[in-house]
């Protein structure tokens, strides 16, 4: 097999990368400090000056930081005493060996994908390092601001799910296929709601998801809905005792409007029982502005059992019930929130990849997970997904993610097919990603079960350009 290709990095002027650390990245860490300021007076309150005095250390460790990514300065270790800074910093020791004595590691010549990982350690640091502040999640306002803006949304899918399940077991074989297709590209189409993309600003769902679902179909670039239905359905046809599980494990990423999807979905798939068990994974530490951690996840459930709307208390309750019987588990293993790429995962974290290696299949959410996944490198766009996964197969794999980095896989046929609207010279394939995930179309792919040749997994495509208002 050929070398993997160079990673995606902030050297390449003009990609996707060089704008996210030339502008978004400084972005977000301006709202962070703008964040802590404007709760100085919540820290005196709780803390007196002492809470005054580490929001004023924290800011300054943060405009620090901001001016070592704007002016390119080398990477510097980790200097504090959680149980991950030895990783890292041996992970920035790799960087400086790989680097072949072409300079130190630095924001805009290292893998994008480590540097902004890196950027989110680092705010966590500048908390971590100043108690009695070291709790605040500087993401939390933003994401709490994204679910509210977006209950019209959530009331709609709660309600469609509940006048669903009163009838769910009357269902046949077909009706239960469409009902799971609608529901894995609500949860698609919710990756949507990203704040670190529009680096802080409001970015929530408000309208009902479930009307566009039509709209929406033509701006799929890879669809594997069929071959993931056949898997779980074969799944469920096979658990024929008590003892028997099927297991779904969904690795999260933004809470909001997303989370909702993916605990809507979720809810299906136990109650058809295409799963008898559902494992959440979220991250360890705020991460990336709204991915889902811990506190993120149970005040999601404790908004909607208070919620006045019925659907939605119905949904906290349920849910609430599903973890308290064991049925629902959520994990958040700190492997999620380090920078190393999953075909590392059996090496760096042999706990969580056994983990992985129980379930049925594993749901990828979003656009850093694919990212992860697949090494977030200069792949062409025609070599194949498990080619990419660099060997990472613990278990029968889907991603489902919104474009935004423009890293894709197995657009070969329908791609040559495509010219820009208005346009009459066909562009390279390149460009024509390019052009798809700059207006956010979106794909999901699966890998099939280890024991299958991924080779022979049939992937269907599609492929237009630009992007459905929500």
């Amino acid at each position: 097999m050929a070398a993997a290709p160079v990673s995606l990095s902030g050297r390449f002027k003009g990609s996707f990368a060089y704008f996210t650390i030339k502008d978004r990245l400084p972005q977000i860490l301006t709202r962070v400090i703008d964040t802590l300021h404007r709760h100085k007076n919540e820290f005196f309150e709780k803390h007196g000056e002492k809470g005054v005095e580490a929001e004023k250390r924290a800011i300054s460790f943060l405009s620090k930081l901001r001016n070592e990514l704007q002016t390119d300065k080398p990477m510097i270790p980790l200097n504090d005493e959680l149980p991950d800074t030895p990783i890292w910093n041996q992970y920035l020791e790799y960087q400086r060996n790989v680097s072949n004595g072409n300079g130190q590691p630095s924001w805009f010549q290292s893998p994008w994908l480590y540097v902004e990982c890196y950027m989110y350690r680092r705010i966590h640091e500048a908390l971590i390092h100043n108690p009695p502040i070291d709790d605040f999640d500087p993401f939390m306002e933003a994401k709490i601001q994204s679910f509210f803006e977006a209950q019209q949304a959530i009331i709609a899918v709660c309600t469609y799910l509940q006048e669903l399940l009163k009838n769910i077991e009357d269902l046949n074989e077909n009706q239960l296929k469409e009902e799971f297709f609608k529901l894995l590209q609500v949860s698609l189409w919710g990756n949507r709601c990203d704040l670190s993309i529009s680096a802080g600003e409001d970015n929530s769902q408000k309208s009902n998801l479930l009307q566009s679902l039509n709209d929406f179909k033509s701006f799929i670039l890879v669809d594997d809905m069929e071959n993931l239905w056949s898997l779980l359905l074969n799944s469920k046809k096979r658990t024929t005792t008590k003892e028997s599980i099927t297991r779904v494990d969904i690795i999260l990423d933004n809470a909001g409007f997303e989370l909702i999807t993916d605990l809507v979905l979720a809810n299906f798939l136990s109650s058809s029982k295409l799963a008898t068990e559902v494992h959440f994974h979220g991250k360890y530490i705020p991460w990336f502005v709204s991915d889902t951690t811990k506190h993120d996840f149970n005040w999601t459930l404790k908004q909607l059992q208070s919620a006045n709307h019925m659907w939605m208390s119905r949904c906290g309750m349920n849910w609430e019930g599903n973890l308290k019987k064991g049925v629902w588990v959520y994990h958040d293993h700190m492997f999620w929130t380090l920078p190393h790429e999953f075909s590392s995962m059996a090496q760096v974290a042999p706990d969580l990849y056994a983990e992985l290696q129980k379930s049925s299949v594993i749901i990828f959410k979003g656009d850093l997970n694919y990212r992860k996944l697949t090494g977030d490198r200069k792949w062409e766009f025609t070599v194949p997904f498990h080619q990419a996964l660099n060997k990472f197969h613990p278990a029968p794999l889907c991603s489902i993610r919104t474009l935004k980095a423009e890293i894709q896989f197995c657009l070969t046929i329908r791609l040559s097919k495509c010219t820009p609207s208005g346009g009459s010279q066909m562009q390279s394939r390149r460009e024509m990603c390019l052009h798809a995930a700059a207006g956010g179309a979106c794909m999901w792919q699966l890998l099939p079960p280890p024991t299958t040749p991924a080779a022979e997994s049939e992937v269907l495509q599609s492929h237009r350009v630009g992007i459905p208002a929500k």
